[in-house]
């Protein structure tokens, strides 16, 4: 519960999409760069209840600080080694993968520390997705084309765009106020990339992710806008799972080769995101 694994599966899907668009490389690098990925998503997992540890004893006393299940030193602890780990283990990489996991670091921080006090944090932790995928793309070493790295950025960008509009939702899950819908239009954005890469003429496979993911979307924020009472948690949980189905638009509708084949790697990926939300709290 304190490291939130259920979204591991969208974590080892940004690092897949961001790798394959800027060329891929060897299988074992990938593992590798999925693992220090892990450790960073974890440790700033830990680093969110440390810093959410007062307004957890006020408001959500069920949360592994407040409730004793751990202590607070101990979870600053594993907070440190596993953000330190994780982000050294990126160094491997090259100097240019090393400024990328920093500004990573730095985005994690920066989102735990302040998300409570600014209205805005949504965009700070869509930058941590952004600098992930940047980063996984710049570990890539297969040699792909300039453009295919530039490809990678866009998606990185749109896959913020759509992180944007889920945290917002996710917010109001724990704030008062009046949550309005104008936001969630940015959950668009990827299905706009994907139209617009393949807009020289009609892809299959691009088509259907996009009608997969739209429908997704959809069918998640009628939790939350469609139903008496709204159910906010199980919209959020829903788009977490549907960062994979992103991920998977950015691939398959980048024209990354191969992609059709990853096409069951990331259906698997979503599948265990949503098997994971059944036993481990997303939020």
């Amino acid at each position: 519960m304190l490291g939130r694994v259920s979204n591991l599966p969208t974590v080892w899907s940004n690092c897949l999409a961001g790798w394959w668009l800027a060329g891929g490389g060897p299988w074992e690098h990938f593992f590798f760069l999925c693992f220090g990925a892990t450790l960073i998503y974890v440790g700033g997992m830990y680093l969110n209840d440390a810093c959410d540890v007062d307004f957890d004893r006020r408001h959500r006393q069920e949360r592994p600080i407040p409730s004793n299940a751990v202590s607070e030193k101990e979870v600053w602890i594993w907070t440190m080694g596993l953000l330190s780990a994780g982000t050294f283990s990126f160094f491997a990489f090259g100097t240019r993968t090393a400024c990328f996991a920093v500004l990573l670091l730095f985005s994690i921080v920066v989102y735990n520390v302040y998300h409570k006090r600014l209205s805005w944090s949504p965009i700070l932790m869509a930058l941590c997705r952004l600098f992930l995928v940047i980063a996984s793309a710049s570990a890539a070493s297969a040699g792909g084309p300039p453009e295919a790295f530039g490809l990678a950025i866009w998606s990185a960008i749109v896959l913020a765009l759509y992180i944007v509009g889920l945290t917002y939702i996710a917010k109001h899950e724990s704030l008062p106020g009046l949550l309005r819908f104008w936001p969630c239009i940015f959950l668009a954005a990827p299905i706009v990339l994907a139209t617009i890469v393949n807009r020289e003429g009609p892809r299959m496979e691009g088509a259907i992710c996009s009608i997969v993911m739209g429908g997704w979307v959809i069918w998640c924020l009628t939790h939350t806008f469609a139903g008496r009472k709204p159910r906010i948690g199980k919209t959020v949980s829903g788009l977490l799972a549907g960062i994979v189905l992103v991920d998977l638009l950015a691939v398959v509708g980048g024209l990354a080769d191969g992609a059709p084949q990853l096409a069951g790697v990331f259906a698997l990926l979503f599948v265990l995101a949503l098997f994971f939300q059944k036993f481990i709290p997303a939020t």
